[in-house]
């Protein structure tokens, strides 16, 4: 086990795309990379790189990394070394470094789905087709759009103040339809209220 949380040195999105475009998953940029992506500049100084894959392929993703890096499993706040063959059935975080001594590299999280269709973890009557959950730069790397990023900061039970800010560097370049998809996604996890609602519905929160 490791418990050098803060110990990261992460990879940038350029690194990333090198590390991930041979593999054979649908993968994408997450976290607020893919805010940025999105906006096309870097807004703020990241402390980690977020890499998304879809439930049906992290094995096949943490088989191939594993030949090159060292990747520990994230759960109930312990990291534990992964060397393949453990159950990964139910795991939402990875965390990879380049040998068990150096620092963090980047994450690998998990997204839900049932064929082709996404759902969304803790609300999963909350869908959309895969196909519609991601964006592309035109030399970049793959990112998830930003109201799909912004549902799982928003929907987090351990809200930040850098969710916060992402979630108001990147209000003025949604386009109406992604303010009402998300405003009404956030509704639906949080029927009693929810303090981003009213950016994006013109509804005050309860």
């Amino acid at each position: 086990m490791r418990t050098d949380i803060h110990n990261w040195k992460p990879v940038n999105v350029g690194e990333i795309q090198h590390i991930f475009s041979n593999l054979p998953v649908m993968w994408w940029v997450g976290g607020g990379w893919a805010l940025d992506l999105h906006i096309g500049r870097q807004t703020r100084a990241h402390h980690d790189t977020d890499v998304v894959v879809k439930r049906s392929d992290l094995y096949k993703t943490l088989s191939v990394l594993n030949k090159n890096w060292t990747i520990y499993i994230a759960e109930h706040g312990v990291l534990k070394r992964w060397e393949g063959g453990a159950d990964i059935a139910s795991v939402n975080n990875i965390w990879v470094a380049k040998t068990e001594n150096s620092a963090w590299a980047f994450q690998v999280m998990v997204i839900d789905h049932e064929e082709k269709e996404w759902f969304y973890r803790r609300e999963p009557s909350i869908r959309r087709p895969i196909a519609e959950i991601s964006e592309c730069t035109n030399e970049g790397p793959p990112y998830l759009k930003p109201e799909i990023q912004l549902l799982y900061k928003g929907g987090s039970s351990n809200l930040r103040a850098k969710d916060h800010g992402d979630f108001h560097t990147i209000l003025p370049y949604l386009k109406t339809e992604e303010k009402t998809w998300l405003g009404l996604a956030l509704s639906r996890q949080f029927p009693e209220g929810h303090r981003w609602i009213h950016n994006l519905l013109g509804i005050f929160p309860v």
